[in-house]
This record gives structure tokens, sequence and C-alpha cells, in this order.
């Protein structure tokens, strides 16, 4: 990691071997490192999340036989992953959104509150 790259602060969920493929987890980190560098990345791997929150977006990995999700929000000093996710309806479920916005806020009261 460089000492311009932001550091990631996960608050729940794990990129991990089983349940995900060894591709999808290399996939995800690879993604995860491109948004920690700055990048902006768009459609088909992420999109963004406004039902979350301001700068909240999802990557979106497809893996060998399942879809995963990982919320997360772009922060000034960190990128923040808020939920990691199997797909199994179209849309995001009311309870993943919820807990989400539950665990950022939970963050934010922590570190100081942002906007």
């Amino acid at each position: 990691m460089s000492t311009n790259d932001r550091p990631l602060v996960w608050l729940h969920g794990e990129v991990r071997t089983p349940p995900l493929s060894q591709q999808a987890r290399i996939e995800t980190g690879v993604l995860l490192r491109r948004i920690q560098q700055g990048e902006s990345l768009g459609m088909p791997v992420s999109r963004p999340m406004p039902s979350i929150g301001k700068r909240c977006h999802e990557l979106r990995i497809v893996d060998e036989d399942s879809t995963w999700r990982v919320v997360y929000r772009i922060d000034d000093d960190a990128i923040v992953i808020a939920e990691v996710f199997k797909k199994k309806t179209q849309a995001t479920p009311k309870d993943v959104i919820e807990a989400c916005q539950r665990r950022l806020r939970q963050y934010d009261d922590i570190v100081g509150g942002r906007e």
C-alpha cells in the first residue's frame, strides 16, 4: 500500500475462500485496491447506492455459482466496508440496507461524524 492509498475500514463481513472462489476473492481484492488508489469505478463492477447514503456504492462480483456484493463508502481518509453478502434477489434486501446505514452511523459517531 502506498502512502497515498486510503486504508480499508471493515465494519462487517469479510472476503474469504470459501465461500468465495479464489478467483472471485482475487477480483474483489483488485477492485478494492483500485478504489483505495482513488479510481472511480462504474458499471458493471460498481454502482452508487444512494439508498444507503452519500458516497456509498456496491461492488458486483460474479462468482462461479453466486453473485456477491461489497457495500462500501468512499471517505476522504478511508474506504469503509459496511457489508459483504451473497446476492439472492434482484433488489438489495431492506435488512441489508438498514444494517449498512446503522453501521455507517455508528462509525461516524466514533470517528467524529461526517456528512
